[in-house]
């Protein structure tokens, strides 16, 4: 049976208080907290295992190597793709976004195009425009409804032979829309488009089989998946990726090297040049073990609840208004007060020891097609309560008395 005080245990800095208070962490979007499991994993590692991986003859080499690449399998078996050499490790998200980006410079031509939504984070749409201007493609938007949903009739409109590609978020950021990606993918393919889908707000609430969806490439980032900082994973077909040119020069993604020619190593490593996160990587399998014992159905049955709590409660609140009102959303509420700024409201909440984030949350196109400043936003994870909700809700009342 699911307790969700077991589960908090397991999360050190959920102890800890902020201005004289309790913590209430709501920032999950952002980043998660980090499990005690993957604190110990980075920890043992530099004192037990350290040393680099691959082409290492000495026991500590093969020691780190194995469990590095045990983390790929694992991450394999997670996302459901056929073969471990389709996951390729980067720092985050954006990085691996930018790897392809970078890659479709030499793949596009001019008069190709690009279709992207109004609904993207930063790091889904300055990568594209920087690969536009290099290559002559042609960006296009699909735009967003006053729900927070995408048009896909416009998607439609905009699809044709002269589409390559098609980038998009799998759960938006700032608004919590959810996007039905495998009929975006479907569509896709029908006019030979390839599909990147950032998975970023997604990989730690809901199950992913990359061959069920046929998604050509897919990110996530470890560190919105309770595990470490600085590691990320992009997921792509093999075929694709052999097409693509690597992204960085230097150690381990060589194969032969001459001055008069270099020749490049086989995937995975092609796109891994020089020294990874080693220790983060590693640590990353604690994390995944975490999602997977846990299993999907049991993480949505308590997001869920609490986020149909907490919309009811804060709806209560006159003056409140909420951006990203879809039928299908995941763990986020964006919401301002008539009349204040958010800053202001998630100032206040810091001094009662609550973190929220305020701001454009890397989505500006988003805040100006409503017309706003930013919001003030709410994101939960596994290891949140009814409970703090309570107190978040509470302490907004307090916080809209002061500011008014």
């Amino acid at each position: 049976m699911f307790e969700v005080s077991k589960i908090r245990e397991l999360f050190p800095i959920l102890k800890r208080e902020v201005n004289g208070r309790d913590l209430v962490y709501f920032d999950n979007g952002a980043s998660t907290q980090k499990l005690q499991s993957v604190i110990d994993t980075v920890s043992n590692y530099y004192k037990e295992e350290n040393s680099n991986v691959h082409r290492g003859v000495h026991f500590l080499s093969g020691l780190a190597t194995d469990k590095f690449e045990e983390t790929r399998e694992v991450i394999r078996k997670f996302i459901g793709a056929k073969f471990n050499h389709e996951i390729i490790f980067t720092k985050g998200t954006t990085d691996s976004i930018n790897l392809v980006a970078n890659g479709f410079r030499y793949l596009l031509k001019k008069g190709d195009e690009i279709i992207i939504s109004e609904l993207e984070h930063h790091s889904n749409i300055v990568p594209w425009q920087m690969c536009c201007e290099h290559s002559e493609a042609v960006l296009k938007v699909i735009p967003l409804k006053d729900n927070g949903d995408l048009e896909i009739s416009k998607f439609e409109s905009l699809l044709s032979n002269k589409t390559k590609l098609v980038a998009l978020s799998h759960i938006s950021n700032s608004l919590g829309t959810i996007n039905p990606i495998k009929e975006f993918i479907e569509k896709s393919h029908k006019v030979g488009a390839k599909v990147l889908i950032d998975g970023a707000q997604a990989a730690s609430h809901m199950p992913l089989n990359m061959q069920e969806l046929d998604v050509d490439m897919y990110c996530f980032s470890a560190h919105k998946m309770y595990g470490p900082t600085g590691v990320g994973v992009l997921y792509g077909k093999e075929d694709i990726l052999n097409k693509i040119p690597p992204y960085q020069g230097g150690g381990e993604m060589i194969k032969d090297v001459s001055f008069e020619k270099t020749t490049y190593a086989c995937l995975p490593h092609k796109f891994e040049a020089g020294t990874p996160n080693i220790a983060g990587v590693i640590a990353f399998k604690s994390a995944i073990d975490f999602i997977s014992d846990l299993g999907f159905s049991t993480i949505a049955e308590h997001e869920n609840y609490l986020l149909k709590y907490a919309t009811q409660e804060i709806l209560k609140i006159e003056g409140v208004k909420i951006y990203g009102t879809s039928e299908k959303k995941s763990g986020i509420i964006s919401f301002n007060i008539e009349g204040i700024h958010p800053y202001d409201i998630g100032v206040l909440l810091d001094k009662m020891g609550i973190a929220i984030r305020t701001g454009h949350h890397c989505t500006q196109p988003i805040m100006e097609r409503f017309n706003i400043p930013g919001t003030a936003r709410i994101s939960l994870a596994i290891y949140n309560t009814k409970e703090e909700i309570d107190i978040c809700m509470k302490s907004i009342k307090k916080a809209k008395q002061m500011l008014s």
